[in-house]
């Protein structure tokens, strides 16, 4: 099937993160530079090991959202896991801020789509130990309805009664990226009038936090947690683990423009790939993220020189930030060090599945303001990552009409996206 000439538009954000839980809050946290990274608080990961006399944990920060009080947006929230309760006040705030009148769509021809990962961690955990203690008579009829990635999308679904596409989009750290992408191929097939695409995670807790650590993939910089994150940086040391949501409201332009709605930007263009080589590694030589690339801009009608900023995936990884920065370089070519790059994980964190989402919100900020937000921490530049980056702790003006929005996960699955701005 051919990409269709169907256009789809952003007309709606909404968004909860480790620096703001509103679209304002956070544009204003990520023009200044804040960091959301802080010791964690959810659980006791302050214990020793007495057999060693050392933490338990090597990783001991994280980004989270602090303050967070479902019940002012969300009713009988306490139903609701953390993750859903992230994704719905998300929701909640991208259809407000779209100005849809939810009895104004006809639910048949409305959809949810998003990037979900582990499911309910805490219920997993929490259902295991009780197991182990007390034994299965004691597990409730809902803990594995809790557990399920798929009800995500599905509680969206419900709350909102939207009777349409409902998709849970499973990609690891790619999940969102791929959500919003697959949304706007709906869209383009004309399966759906409006879709609310995006993702959410919640996943800051013993199980998870062991075992990225395990990895060694982490950040140990527990005593200096707002430098931790310090993507392309040359003393990274791994990522560090965020949690929110970001939610878009995507509709085709032909419904935007006929009930007058704000258009953010257009997604323009979306390609994906696998790389077909590690469960958790990056293919050294970065074809495959490139030629993601190179599929969204080619289904975008663009070429290399007209992007001026590139969203990176940015985690702060050794091996990620450097298969990704020779990936813009080779999908770019001579015009690689022209746009302005940055990496919003430097301040948020790694909100994993839900990462896209929020990177793409910051990004269609950027569309909006003209202004391009930094990479904090980024104080010695890999010179193997020399790219045009937006260095210190300050937003930098400059035209944005076109960006380009990577993400990569887990078992080698790439995506990009083109955003362009929307001249009416």
């Amino acid at each position: 099937m051919g990409y269709s000439d169907t256009r789809v538009v952003v007309t709606g954000m909404g968004i909860i993160t480790p620096i703001g839980k509103d679209l304002r809050s956070y544009e204003q946290a990520l023009c200044a530079g804040v960091s959301g990274i802080s010791p964690i608080s959810q659980f006791d990961c302050q214990t020793v090991d007495p057999r060693s006399g050392e933490p338990q944990f090597s990783t001991r920060i994280a980004g989270e959202v602090c303050g967070f009080r479902p019940e002012e947006f969300l009713p009988k929230a306490s139903r609701y896991d953390r993750a859903s309760q992230f994704a719905l006040c998300a929701a909640r705030m991208a259809l407000e801020d779209a100005g849809l009148d939810i009895a104004s769509v006809t639910p048949q021809r409305a959809g949810v789509v998003m990037g979900t990962g582990m499911g309910d961690m805490r219920m997993i955990e929490a259902g295991m130990a009780t197991l182990v203690a007390k034994g299965a008579n004691h597990i409730g009829p809902t803990a594995i309805v809790k557990t399920l990635p798929s009800l995500l999308p599905g509680n969206v679904s419900i709350f909102f009664g939207f009777r349409g596409p409902c998709l849970g989009v499973s990609s690891a750290c790619a999940s969102a990226t791929h959500a919003v992408g697959e949304a706007a191929f709906m869209l383009r097939r004309g399966e759906a009038d409006m879709i609310l695409a995006g993702g959410a995670e919640a996943s800051i807790t013993p199980l998870t936090v062991a075992s990225f650590s395990a990895m060694r993939i982490m950040s140990s910089r527990n005593d200096s947690p707002t430098a931790a994150s310090r993507p392309f940086d040359s003393l990274r040391d791994g990522f560090v683990m965020g949690e929110g949501s970001g939610m878009l409201v995507l509709e085709t332009l032909d419904r935007a423009r006929a009930r007058g709605a704000r258009i953010y930007a257009e997604i323009a263009g979306y390609g994906l790939t696998s790389d077909a080589f590690h469960a958790s590694s990056m293919r050294p030589d970065s074809t495959e993220c490139a030629r993601a690339i190179r599929l969204a801009m080619e289904r975008a009608r663009i070429s290399p020189d007209q992007i001026d900023y590139v969203s990176a995936h940015g985690t702060s990884t050794r091996m990620n930030d450097l298969v990704e920065a020779q990936a813009i370089k080779e999908a770019l070519g001579i015009h690689a060090k022209r746009p302005l790059v940055s990496a919003t994980k430097s301040m948020i964190g790694h909100l994993l599945s839900a990462a896209g989402a929020a990177e793409l919100v910051a990004a269609i900020l950027a569309i909006a303001s003209q202004a391009v937000h930094p990479t904090v921490n980024l104080e010695c530049p890999d010179p193997d990552c020399d790219l045009n980056h937006v260095r210190g702790g300050a937003a930098r003006e400059s035209a944005v009409d076109v960006v380009l929005k990577n993400s990569f996960g887990f078992g080698g699955q790439n995506a990009a996206i083109i955003l362009k701005r929307w001249r009416g």
